[in-house]
């Protein structure tokens, strides 16, 4: 069963969302009934393949191993950061091998949502490490790790916000709001994911000759494809991501927005407090801000300015490397990185730009240049510019 693709997938979600929104009306918990339905919605999922059922349950048993570990160490007064990094070690190895061995075309511990699932179990294992989390009930943990509306393609929550709504008994006004705004959420990402993106990809061609019939016209063609290609991401991604708020708001969870308006973003940095919200929010937290704390600590670089420039580049290349780590990813990070970077940079050190960042055509001119930009990134995570470069090195 495909996750928001394949109409059985909204059959069953029908039938689940009923006995829900029953317990959400009669204003009983919708905790229990969340987790049946994830644990049907899961066996649905992994049923056809005993190896991705098998390499869950794995993931799942370490992650809970290593978090309870981890927790039970830092009650004692015991705070070993060995330990702690050997579990945070053992909780991102199953990422590892599957990203690597995907490189040599290997499923190693490989299953539908591995990325997102270990972002999760990391967030949880930082933040009983930072003394953030202190308490941990065993089954409002397993329930977050094995949600099944954001499995497959996120957005990736946080597991206090999560707790906090599913031990929330919303009043039957509140839920009565929350299905409605699902019900909604789910439509709003039907068409976007299946019609408005559906059109993008039929007019995507990649593979389109460079030079037919003209250089002139295979550029454009190849320029219109990035174009194409970003629109066709963005709706399939937005609608997936709409679709799983829906999912979650029809059980009493409100998952947080994954994005807002990207394409009316003003810089790059804006650009990414707009697109996928939750994964470069989750970087922002656990990757930036820290290579920011220990270098300024060790005082690695001469300013701070150099110092954020180089966070950039550190959080940016991980992004690249989450979504696999081929050379077009990779390539993708670094160039986001740099982006940023230079972002930064201009921002703190032009004086043309403080004077002059609130004027209308300002605003309209760097609007303008960062869809540029991030359309050329589109190119380059699609490898669109890898086939072009192998054409021209092929003849």
């Amino acid at each position: 069963m495909g996750f928001y693709t394949s109409p059985s997938f909204f059959i069953v979600l029908a039938a689940l969302a009923i006995p829900a929104a029953a317990c959400g009306v009669m204003e009983r918990g919708l905790k229990a009934w969340g987790m049946v339905a994830s644990a049907i919605m899961l066996a649905f999922l992994f049923g056809s393949s005993s190896a991705q059922s098998a390499a869950f349950a794995l993931f799942v048993c370490v992650a809970c191993t290593c978090a309870y570990a981890t927790l039970a160490s830092w009650k004692s007064g015991k705070k070993s950061m060995v330990v702690y990094r050997v579990f945070l070690a053992a909780t991102i190895a199953p990422l590892v091998a599957y990203k690597v061995g995907a490189v040599f075309d290997q499923n190693i511990l490989a299953f539908a949502g591995i990325s997102y699932v270990t972002f999760k179990a990391v967030q949880v294992l930082i933040e009983i490490r930072d003394g953030l989390i202190t308490e941990l009930r065993p089954a409002d943990y397993l329930y977050f790790l094995t949600f099944f509306a954001t499995i497959t393609s996120g957005p990736i929550d946080r597991s206090r916000r999560f707790m906090d709504d599913v031990r929330r008994q919303p009043t039957r006004a509140e839920y009565l709001d929350m299905l409605s705004r699902g019900m909604l959420l789910l439509l709003l990402g039907a068409v976007f994911q299946l019609v408005i993106a559906s059109v993008a990809k039929y007019y995507y061609v990649p593979t389109r000759p460079l030079a037919t019939p003209s250089i002139a016209y295979g550029v454009a063609r190849q320029v219109a494809n990035a174009y194409l290609y970003g629109i066709y991401l963005f709706f399939d991604f937005a609608g997936y991501s709409m679709m799983a708020m829906g999912a979650s708001y029809c059980f009493g969870v409100r998952t947080p927005r994954n994005f807002r308006a990207p394409f009316a973003a003003v810089d790059i940095k804006d650009f990414w407090n707009r697109w996928h919200i939750t994964l470069s929010t989750w970087l922002r937290d656990f990757v930036f801000m820290r290579f920011v704390r220990w270098a300024t600590k060790r005082k690695v670089f001469g300013s701070r300015l150099s110092c954020a420039c180089a966070a950039y580049m550190v959080d940016m290349a991980l992004m690249g490397a989450w979504h696999g780590l081929t050379a077009d990813y990779l390539a993708y990070g670094v160039y986001h990185g740099a982006l940023l970077a230079a972002t930064e940079a201009y921002q703190k050190k032009s004086s043309f730009h403080r004077r002059n960042r609130d004027r209308i055509w300002y605003r309209l001119l760097s609007w303008f240049i960062t869809m540029q930009l991030v359309f050329f990134g589109f190119a380059l995570f699609s490898g669109q510019l890898h086939l072009i470069a192998e054409r021209i090195i092929n003849g």
